[in-house]
């Protein structure tokens, strides 16, 4: 017997249903829940996102027509607009975010290294500017004609995960988010300029500045002269 599992079920697999139930315990999720579980509402906000979903009227929809595979999704039924909502507005979103590093735990056990021959943890920290049209999205104050939201990231280089990702204003500087991360003893952390003309306050650990190499030394480097007296050039591979 041939058996098709769709790619939505497939997808779901990744997430284990034995560390989320543990999670909703932790977390109290569903003290007051009345039949529709959190693993309801994880599959329906899943199937919103993937779906590409509007309203709670294409989410219900889209579940209710496709009932009979719902079961195999550890879902009962669909579920109606009001309990969808009534989730959404008071299941705490710690939840979720104790499910995003669980997932986050199990990429980074199969992930590879960052390639280099050091051992300590690599992390980039970066901003990147998002223009938004300032007459549709009147929250979104950058300049007065335009509007703009601000992506915060700090990257993982050990599989190229994100660890850490906030948006804010387009007016905040980065520093301003920089200075709430923590790292670990030994991180080595690659930014911009931005960052260290604010001087940013890293935690008290051991820690090295390393500058990019000006124009002229790169010139000297491809030349083979040494950089500076005492030093021997890195032979070439």
């Amino acid at each position: 017997m041939i058996r098709v599992s769709s790619i939505f079920s497939q997808m779901l697999q990744l997430f284990s249903r034995h560390e989320f139930e543990r999670a909703v315990v932790e977390h109290r999720a569903e003290r007051h829940a009345r039949g529709f579980t959190c693993w309801g509402q994880f599959v329906a906000m899943l199937f919103c996102h993937l779906g590409r979903a509007q309203s709670l009227r294409e989410i219900c929809g889209g579940l209710a027509a496709s009932e009979g595979k719902l079961r195999h999704l550890g879902l009962p039924d669909a579920p109606k607009r009001s309990t969808l909502a009534y989730a959404n507005q008071h299941r705490p979103w710690q939840l979720y975010q104790s499910v995003f590093y669980q997932l986050l735990g199990r990429c980074r056990a199969v992930a590879g290294g960052h390639g280099f021959r050091f051992k300590n943890k690599l992390l980039s920290l970066d901003a990147t500017l998002i223009e938004l049209c300032a007459s549709v999205f009147d929250w979104a104050q950058y300049r007065r004609t335009k509007g703009a939201v601000k992506l915060h990231l700090l990257l993982d280089h050990q599989g190229l995960l994100p660890c850490f990702a906030v948006v804010t204003e387009g007016r905040v500087h980065e520093s301003r988010v920089a200075r709430t991360l923590r790292f670990e003893p030994g991180t080595i952390v690659v930014f911009d300029r931005g960052f260290r003309l604010r001087l940013v306050r890293l935690p008290r650990c051991r820690r090295r500045l390393v500058r990019h190499p000006h124009e002229r030394q790169r010139r000297l480097r491809r030349r083979g002269a040494p950089l500076c007296p005492g030093t021997r050039p890195r032979p070439a591979r």
